[in-house]
């Protein structure tokens, strides 16, 4: 008596209508297929969403941090400007002048007698006075030092930093 259909019911049934106690195959494959591209649309919008960022990365930008904060600052505020700022941003190539100059920098200082780094504190006291460095140029012939007594040269002046340069 369970197995009769009801008077009002038709004789055929949809194949995705579940009969009681089993397990509904259609809400299953659903809710996988609703995870998967969940997870899939996620991932696309992050790949999609660090893209400046690893743009700068792979090309061994300068303004990496730069563009690193303003993705996050997009995702963060929702604000797409940022996004593109960072994609223009990475996009550009930045002369790396700090190099050069750095360069320039320790040059000047071995000509003015000091080691590389050592004159980049400067207040302007008697401390920060270059003192001079013993080297050959300012040692006689053969190693002698002046004011060993051996000979009768006159001592090298002491070197000062210049004021009026930057």
């Amino acid at each position: 008596m369970a197995d009769s259909l009801h008077a009002a019911a038709t004789q055929h049934l949809p194949s995705f209508i579940t009969p009681p106690g089993e397990t509904d195959v259609l809400m299953v494959v659903t809710s996988i297929v609703l995870l998967l591209s969940v997870v899939m649309f996620g991932i696309l919008f992050l790949r999609l969403h660090t893209l400046p960022e690893r743009m700068a990365h792979k090309g061994h930008k300068i303004q990496f941090e730069i563009v690193a904060v303003l993705g996050l600052i997009a995702l963060f505020t929702h604000m797409h400007i940022f996004w593109i700022a960072g994609l223009l941003l990475a996009l550009i190539d930045i002369p790396d002048f700090g190099n050069s100059l750095n360069r320039i920098a320790g040059s000047a200082e071995k000509i003015a007698g000091i080691e590389p780094g050592e004159g980049d504190n400067f207040d302007g006291t008697d401390s920060d006075i270059a003192k001079p460095k013993e080297s050959a140029a300012t040692r006689g012939p053969q190693g002698i030092k002046p004011g060993d007594g051996t000979a009768a040269a006159k001592p090298a002046p002491a070197r000062r930093k210049e004021l009026g340069h930057a």
